[in-house]
């Protein structure tokens, strides 16, 4: 198998699933059943007794509606979704992807602890972790995320509670060994809990290892580009208990129309990212023969540091990669490329249809010297567009990249 059709090998195979998962029951001989369950859009459930309701409302872990504000049926069936693509027992579905990764934050640290976050980590993360988490007296350390396991080790404090992990790196794309760090913050007792937000549906994150899985369900399963919402999977019902009670506290949720705006993205997300897997491909390789371009920071690629662990880690590939410009290049001149460009869309966020473009240079925040870019970067974010268009459009960029 080539490279190119490895990318989208581990999304074609999720085809079969994703069109079945959580979709009504048909069991009613006498009426027709929806493809497509209806939105149910409700703040309070009425009961026919108090008894009735002391029942039901004792069903907080089961993924049944009690209550508005514990979420809609349109939510739990999300949940039980994201639960089978993630290969966890529960998932809690939240308003998006950084509460994914606040709300979990705030799960399993309390105050006094330590907590590990990698220097390449989403950037509201390392803000959430730096202010709110520090003022809860929760202590943070930046490590390298391809940090050795001796060094790891070093790392690790008896007040340790959780080595967060983001494989690959925002911007960056480091990829982690989630095995080895894994084996080593279990030894210490510390709880792993990985941004899948890149690999979700193409890597098993509890068979590597981790215990808590967060993904941003803006990106990949609603996928175009109109609801908001983010993912916390566990794999053991202690933990879920934990979760979901805090959840509850915290006020956490998703409307139903996002909910049912990402099931029906669902059942084309298997299609979608291996249409627009191999075009990323395409589209890097392409890149990588430009002498403007220093480095193409996308992790199938062979050349990349981390490509081994993502050959042994992942099925597939994401859409999103950084281009990195020779430093002959100054940042005006890529801003100059950047707004010349007509089929990427300047924009925030990825994962959708439709492609996009960000530049990261003077956005990115790193703690270690060296572990940004030399040269003027930008990110990469590959929609449903033909590969051939959007290899002209840069190309006609990196044309005028250098004029004044």
């Amino acid at each position: 198998m080539s490279e190119e059709d490895r990318v989208a090998a581990g999304w074609e195979r999720l085809n079969s699933l994703l069109v079945r998962l959580s979709r009504p029951d048909v069991s009613d001989p006498d009426h027709g059943t929806p493809v497509n369950a209806p939105v149910s859009r409700a703040s309070t459930l009425l009961f026919p007794d108090l008894a009735a309701m002391s029942r039901v409302g004792r069903r907080r872990y089961e993924h049944e509606p009690i209550y508005g504000a514990m979420g809609s049926a349109n939510q739990h069936d999300l949940e039980r979704a994201i639960a089978i693509i993630e290969g966890g027992t529960d998932t809690q579905i939240v308003s998006s992807g950084l509460a994914a990764c606040t709300t979990a934050l705030l799960v399993w640290t309390a105050a006094g602890d330590h907590c590990l976050i990698p220097d390449s980590c989403y950037g509201p993360t390392r803000r959430f972790a730096d202010t709110m988490l520090k003022r809860f007296g929760v202590e943070t350390t930046y490590y390298d995320p391809v940090l050795s396991e001796e060094a790891l080790h070093g790392l690790i404090r008896p007040n340790t509670s959780v080595v967060f992990t983001e494989s690959p790196g925002s911007h960056t794309f480091e990829m982690q060994d989630l095995p080895m760090i894994a084996h080593v913050a279990h030894e210490h007792g510390a709880k792993v809990l990985l941004d899948n937000t890149w690999g979700c549906g193409i890597t098993a994150p509890f068979a590597l290892g981790v215990d808590v899985s967060i993904q941003a369900l803006t990106k990949y399963p609603a996928g175009h580009s109109d609801a908001i919402l983010g993912a916390i999977t566990v794999a053991n019902e202690p933990d879920w208990h934990r979760l979901r009670d805090a959840a509850i506290q915290l006020g956490q949720l998703a409307g139903p129309d996002d909910c049912w705006l990402t099931l029906r993205g669902l059942r084309t997300m298997g299609v979608r990212l291996a249409r627009q897997a191999r075009t990323a491909y395409r589209v890097a390789q392409w890149l990588q023969g430009r002498e403007e371009v220093a480095r193409v920071l996308h992790p199938a690629m062979p050349d990349h540091p981390g490509h081994a662990i993502w050959s042994r880690d992942f099925t597939g590939a994401g859409p999103l990669f950084s281009v990195e410009l020779n430093a002959r290049f100054d940042r005006a001149a890529m801003e100059r490329l950047v707004n010349g460009l007509t089929r990427f869309g300047i924009g925030a966020s990825w994962g959708g249809y439709e492609s996009l473009v960000l530049p990261t240079t003077g956005g990115v925040v790193r703690s270690r010297e060296g572990a940004l870019p030399v040269g003027p970067t930008f990110r990469l974010a590959i929609g449903l567009d033909d590969a051939a268009d959007l290899i002209g459009d840069l190309e006609r960029g990196l044309e005028v990249l250098g004029r004044g």
